[in-house]
């Protein structure tokens, strides 16, 4: 796939992803609203952290990165019929695994509250509650691992729309059953599994329109799902370092102060919302090009791949960490200081922003650079380095919030928060080193050049959110259309300062387009 294919379909995924955000922004705003940031959310968004860990890990990291490479060999060198088999055993054997996975998860409900979240499963009222929708929830992970590799089907055959648009879906299911009862988290719940069934059935028609409607079979046996099942066993720890620390963070999150939970998911949100939008739109286009490339031993247009998903994730990256950190009290001030959400949630939700911002980089430059190494079925180097950030990590946080206590820090989630970002840029620089010591990515010329215009950019970016920002106090005092208007304005201003600078510099989008 050329540079320029890359760059609207990218666009496309993030168009899909841009819809989906936003719908989950006014998902978070009516959470935030109607149940605040209290024990009974802490509670429900630990059964929905739990299948949506499994979701990340497996569905959207080991499935896809394995299943593509795999799938996209078989279609380069076989026939139509050749991939509908293999489509066939992997669904088949996968759905079975799934759901017996299903049934140990909703009958072992008690015993994962109290793994994941020891603080809550101490309180017996809270700790019956979060069985209960855990049980609604956990199948969500069976229901979403199938749907992905249904979208990793259509992805590599060029398909990105509908993959991209369908987690539209959960919002949509989830914003309807809070104006069903808004008074228990329990609907929210049952909301999480209707909207599994739901996104699975929307891919089935565009699956039936490639003639791969799928006819699900056994196949333990086949050596094709073997060699998918021996790609998916390291990275299933190893591609998804990020989500086992932000678990992790859930486990001691679970200890601290009530809302520490609903206090991290608010500002992993807004971290989320670039990343999603653009992070994984970039990453989720160029596994099928990067495998494809390695089938016809392309190297040097595996490289240049490689070094194009690298401008273009900086270009977007760098100024959505720095507008994180500026702007992380309008942001959470205009989308969730209302209703039952307190200042003091306010505060914490801020602060723990500002820390989050730098694992949206260092989370964003892994998504970009692990499928250099899935592409070419190398799975042993990402586990080794996503093990040591990992225990690193841990190591951070268990420190960091230690000392939380001891000096009585007032906002120890903080810490969690900070380990993330640290564990995440820390598996970004292995990961990197390694490439270029290897020869598999050799960076175009002018990079030095680039950087300066995206430095000099940032700053001009910083001077006029420094400028129009303003206090805190100023924007917890306006009313809600003032705060949105002036959100607006001064988002607005912020990327048009940075992108004209850019233009003014020599930049243009025909440079991305170029290489190939």
């Amino acid at each position: 796939m050329s540079s320029s294919r890359l760059l609207k379909s990218t666009g496309i995924v993030g168009l899909m992803t841009l819809l989906s955000r936003v719908l989950g922004f006014v998902r978070d705003i009516l959470f935030a609203s109607f149940f605040g940031a209290g024990a009974a959310m802490d509670v429900f968004l630990l059964a929905l952290k739990i299948p949506n860990f499994g979701r990340r890990v497996f569905a959207e990291g080991a499935l896809s990165q394995a299943f593509v490479p795999v799938f996209t060999e078989v279609k380069a060198n076989g026939t139509h019929e050749d991939v509908r088999q293999l489509f066939d055993v992997v669904a088949g054997t996968l759905g079975t695994v799934l759901a017996l996975v299903t049934l140990i998860g909703c009958l072992g409900a008690p015993l994962m509250v109290w793994v994941f979240a020891p603080g809550i499963a101490t309180d017996p009222a809270r700790h019956a509650l979060a069985t209960e929708l855990l049980r609604w929830t956990f199948p969500y992970l069976m229901l979403i691992s199938l749907t992905a590799l249904a979208g990793a089907v259509l992805n590599s055959f060029g398909r990105f729309a509908v993959p991209a648009f369908t987690p539209v879906i959960l919002n949509i299911c989830l914003i309807g059953t809070v104006f069903v009862d808004a008074e228990s988290v329990r609907v929210l719940a049952v909301g999480v599994f209707i909207a599994g069934i739901v996104q699975l059935l929307f891919q089935l028609p565009w699956l039936a329109r490639l003639r791969l409607w799928p006819r699900p079979k056994w196949g333990g046996k086949d050596p094709r799902v073997r060699k998918i099942v021996k790609l998916m066993a390291p990275i299933v720890f190893g591609s998804s370092v990020a989500q086992i620390s932000l678990l992790l963070d859930t486990v001691i999150a679970s200890m601290l102060f009530a809302g520490s939970l609903s206090w991290l998911y608010y500002a992993d949100r807004l971290m989320e919302f670039p990343l999603g939008i653009f992070s994984i739109a970039v990453a989720t286009v160029i596994l099928p090009s990067l495998s494809a490339q390695h089938v016809a031993q392309s190297t040097t247009r595996f490289s240049e791949t490689l070094d194009w998903a690298l401008r273009v994730l900086l270009l977007v990256g760098v100024p959505a960490t720095a507008g994180l950190i500026l702007l992380a009290g309008p942001l959470v001030s205009t989308l969730f200081l209302h209703g039952q959400f307190s200042l003091r949630d306010l505060d914490m939700t801020r602060w723990a922003l500002m820390a989050y911002a730098f694992a949206f980089l260092g989370i964003s430059l892994v998504k970009v650079l692990v499928p250099a190494f899935y592409a070419r079925q190398q799975t042993g180097i990402p586990v080794r380095y996503g093990v040591i950030s990992l225990v690193l990590g841990m190591l951070t946080s268990l420190s960091l919030v230690g000392l939380g206590f001891w000096f009585e820090w007032t906002a120890p989630h903080v810490a969690l928060a900070c380990a993330t970002s640290a564990s995440s840029l820390l598996n970004a620089g292995l990961l990197y080193r390694r490439l270029r010591r290897d020869g598999v990515y050799v960076p175009r010329p002018g990079w030095g050049a680039y950087m300066a215009r995206l430095g000099v950019a940032l700053a001009a970016m910083v001077v006029v959110v420094w400028f129009l920002g303003g206090s805190l106090e100023s924007w917890t005092a306006a009313r809600l259309h003032e705060r949105v208007l002036r959100l607006a304005i001064l988002v607005a201003a912020s990327m048009a300062s940075y992108f004209s600078v850019l233009w003014v510099s020599g930049l243009r989008i025909s440079h991305f387009r170029a290489q190939t």
